[in-house]
């Protein structure tokens, strides 16, 4: 009977494996380089670098952002869930968000401004460039 119960127990515990491994928080800390695009209102596009420095600790992301190594900002409200990564940065006027996702050792995703009632939106795609 214990036999039986222990090898429930390990069974259950390896079908299990898998969906905690999934759902772990992806490790981003170090610091990534890349391309922002952004689209203006009109539709207009502009190319810009980015540089970001992130500390994860468990689920939550702290460090900074911005379009080189020396104009950065602080992150503010920064999480890690899975793949997925979200947080704010509070340039010199408007507050932008971001929400990101890592793709094959890529972070994809946008970053949303509303300036003075027009919102504003850029496409991001960084790489890691140092642990």
């Amino acid at each position: 009977m214990k036999k039986f119960a222990f090898a429930v127990v390990i069974g259950f515990a390896l079908f299990l494996a898998p969906v905690f491994t999934a759902s772990a928080a992806a490790d981003i800390t170090g610091k990534w380089t890349g391309s922002f695009v952004i689209t203006g209102p009109d539709g207009e596009t502009k190319d810009e670098s980015a540089v970001m420095d992130f500390k994860q600790t468990g689920t939550e992301l702290t460090g900074t952002a911005g379009p080189n190594a020396d104009k950065q900002y602080t992150i503010l409200k920064g999480k890690v869930d899975g793949n997925k990564v979200t947080f704010e940065v509070q340039a010199e006027v408007p507050l932008i968000k971001f929400e990101m996702t890592l793709v094959d050792g890529h972070l994809k995703g946008e970053a949303v401004v509303n300036i003075e009632g027009q919102t504003r939106k850029a496409t991001l795609d960084l790489q890691r460039a140092t642990k």
